[in-house]
């Protein structure tokens, strides 16, 4: 257990377009909405960390266009570090220089306006531009490539992939901040516009806009306000080859890795008996199953089994994506912290029609970067 907790949050609904608000109105709701939920105002913030890409934003450093938005020039400025990439690095980053014993409260804070860019055209370029991008590879493209190279080493379906996405889809009805929330059925996902074989439409995330906030802070600052604090118990990360064709894509040892650490750091022996709750970045249907076997819930190809015996429903004995996951709301970069909040609000017992039942006394939430899942960072929380 570490000596930080999140003590405030904030995240819009998430839309496939919001032309009613700009970069700078995202991040400053919600920056007021975690302060106010921290009970903190902008002058007892000491450190800040913005998470944004360049690409998504449309523009060279992108970072330094929101640091008004977000309060960092306040009382003639704080101290500005940046992240490109999830949000729930920026959460690790600012938790770093908390234990660095250089400041006692850090908000991170992350946006990306899905709407306003060319999707294939800016993944694309986390690929290899001699060799790679040339094929015509993006992000969609290569998840295809990883669901089919899971499928063939452990006789997977398609069918198996469509039940996380009629669970998630689901779950997101009861969330009023998700894009995608549908009723479907089997045969309505099987029968979707096919994208890139093995994957169909139901099977990936849509586009979205949205922003993300969290207030850290040290112990000696958290347990003095009202708020229940939200401790993370464990945090670690670990990144693995970029080029595809030096990993097994129906593995994730990065991911294993940052997962083993984490438990270790949170004192877990046995993660299926221990968490409660898990929120995972499901980019498209196959990585839950993928996912949920490398963080050790079970054994390797045992993932999808387990999501059709009911395991990971809202109502079984390890819920996962209540929220109804990244399936039902994808803000790049915001997502990761977005599993973070959802988490968090779930342990808190704030989670309104989302909340499961029964006491969660400890969750893991989990972000990713990178083509097929090459970065990881796991984080777990509790009371």
């Amino acid at each position: 257990m570490t000596d930080v907790a999140i003590v405030g949050l904030a995240q819009t609904p998430y839309r496939r377009r919001r032309d009613d608000a700009n970069f700078a109105e995202l991040i400053y709701g919600v920056t007021c909405g975690a302060l106010a939920d921290a009970g903190l105002e902008i002058g007892d913030i000491d450190n800040f960390i913005t998470v944004s890409n360049d690409f998504w934003d449309g523009r060279t450093i992108s970072s330094m266009a929101v640091q008004d938005a977000c309060g960092s020039s306040f009382d003639g400025g704080r101290n500005v570090s940046t992240v490109e990439g999830d949000g729930t690095f920026g959460l690790l980053y600012g938790m770093m220089r908390i234990l660095s014993g250089a400041y006692q409260t850090t908000l991170v804070v992350v946006h990306c306006k899905g709407s306003e860019g060319n999707m294939r055209l800016i993944t694309s370029g986390m690929f290899d531009y001699i060799y790679t991008r040339p094929l015509g590879i993006e992000a969609t493209g290569a998840a295809a490539l990883q669901a089919r190279r899971y499928m063939d080493k452990y006789q997977l379906t398609e069918e198996d992939f469509a039940h996380v996405s009629i669970k998630n889809r689901g779950n997101a009805l009861r969330n009023p901040n998700a894009q995608l929330a549908a009723t479907l059925s089997l045969d309505q996902v099987m029968a979707s516009k096919p994208v890139a074989s093995p994957l169909k439409l139901h099977d990936i995330s849509p586009i979205s806009d949205g922003a993300a906030a969290v207030v850290l802070a040290h112990r000696n600052v958290a347990n003095k306000l009202g708020r229940k604090p939200v401790w993370v118990k464990g945090i670690a990360h670990c990144s693995e080859a970029h080029f595809l064709g030096d990993r097994d894509l129906a593995e994730a040892p990065a991911l294993r890795d940052a997962a083993f650490r984490a438990y270790q750091m949170a004192g877990i022996d046995d993660p299926f008996a221990e968490i409660d709750l898990v929120e995972l970045y499901d980019a498209y249907s196959y990585m839950e199953p993928l996912w949920f076997e490398e963080l050790g819930f079970c054994p390797k190809g045992k993932g999808a089994e387990l999501i059709r015996l009911g395991a990971t429903a809202f109502d079984g004995p390890l819920p996962v994506n209540p929220s109804g996951g990244v399936l039902s709301a994808h803000a790049v970069l915001v997502a990761g912290l977005a599993r973070v909040i959802e988490a968090s609000l779930q342990i808190r017992g704030d989670a309104g029609e989302r909340q499961v039942e029964g006491p969660v006394e400890l969750a893991l939430a989990h972000g990713i970067n990178g083509p097929c899942g090459q970065s990881h960072c796991v984080v777990i929380l509790g009371e």
